[in-house]
């Protein structure tokens, strides 16, 4: 456990000086000026001098690599520093949005649980049956169809036509139950056949002919042995696409106007808004960095093959 924690530790450490770099590099890349954001050049008349002192006090006509110093810096004392916009501190920022895009990824997750969890497991269970062909055909359905469209019948369903939820806005549960069953429809048909294959792998081992050789029940078989057995090529998968995850919190954020930091990250796209889009995407890397670092941690605990091999090499 100790040379896994220090490789990453070492791992973290490349991880943030590459992000930093790059996200810090493509922001200023942009299309667009933030000094003529800020001084609202659109609706005021600005000298061409205002504009170049402004973007000196900025630090904008400085090298790029001595932005990114003074930059990185900063970001060591973690300071990430205030919008172009309001002034504000950007990690309140964060915070403030923070918790509604935690809350509707939760949500998508427990849609998606409750999707693909029943779907391929029966699907598995009753391999070419009437259930594994709807199973498939839900699937293949879920995977065609864009999430923004999905939100947009949903909106139009249960907003407009019948008026049972809300489609705007952060007011309870309810608020949280149409950007939730869209995000999640939309990820679930992606693991309902990755876990009705693992499976059907899982089921034909050795050691679930072993298992029923001594006499062990149906059920006892399927959940403790092949259910666990099936889990780590899942949850590998969920670590490699939760990108992905946050991509469509963006997207459903944009679309059901939900205040969480996607719709703010959109929001500083299009008033190019520095210090917030680094910040958004420090904030994002770091996430998914801890929950792949739980996910190898989780991997080599339902899989003893690898501490098997572990300890052997020790």
């Amino acid at each position: 456990m100790v040379q896994i924690l220090t490789r990453k530790f070492f791992e973290v450490l490349f991880f943030m000086l590459f992000i930093t770099f790059v996200s810090f590099l493509f922001v200023r890349m942009a299309p667009g000026d933030p000094v003529l954001t800020i001084l609202n050049v659109d609706e005021l008349s600005v000298s061409q001098e205002q504009v170049e002192t402004l973007r000196e006090e900025m630090g904008f006509n400085k090298p790029l690599l001595v932005q990114y110093g003074l930059w990185l810096l900063k970001f060591i004392q973690l300071d990430f520093g205030a919008s172009y916009v309001t002034g504000q501190p950007v990690i309140d920022m964060i915070l403030m949005g923070l918790p509604a895009t935690l809350e509707l990824a939760a949500g998508a997750l427990i849609v998606m649980l409750i999707v693909s969890v029943p779907l391929g497991s029966l699907s598995a269970l009753y391999r070419d049956s009437w259930i594994d062909q709807i199973s498939r055909v839900l699937s293949i359905i879920g995977a065609a169809i864009p999430s923004f469209w999905l939100g947009l019948i949903l909106i139009d369903l249960f907003g407009v036509r019948f008026n049972w939820l809300p489609t705007m806005g952060r007011e309870g549960f309810v608020s949280l139950i149409l950007p939730s069953l869209t995000l999640g429809l939309a990820i679930s048909s992606v693991y309902v056949r990755l876990l009705r294959s693992s499976l059907l792998d899982s089921l034909s081992q050795e050691f679930i002919r072993a298992a029923r050789a001594r006499g062990l029940s149906e059920r006892r078989i399927f959940l403790v042995h092949a259910f666990r057995h099936s889990l780590p090529p899942v949850i590998t998968v969920f670590g490699v696409s939760l990108g992905s995850l946050i991509g469509g919190v963006v997207v459903i954020e944009v679309l059901f106007a939900y205040p969480g930091i996607g719709k703010l990250v959109v929001d500083a796209i299009r008033q190019r808004d520095y210090p917030l889009i680094q910040g958004y995407i420090l904030i994002m890397a770091i996430i998914v960095f801890v929950v792949n670092t739980c996910v190898d941690l989780s991997y080599r605990y339902l899989n003893p093959e690898m501490r098997l091999k572990e300890r052997r090499i020790n």
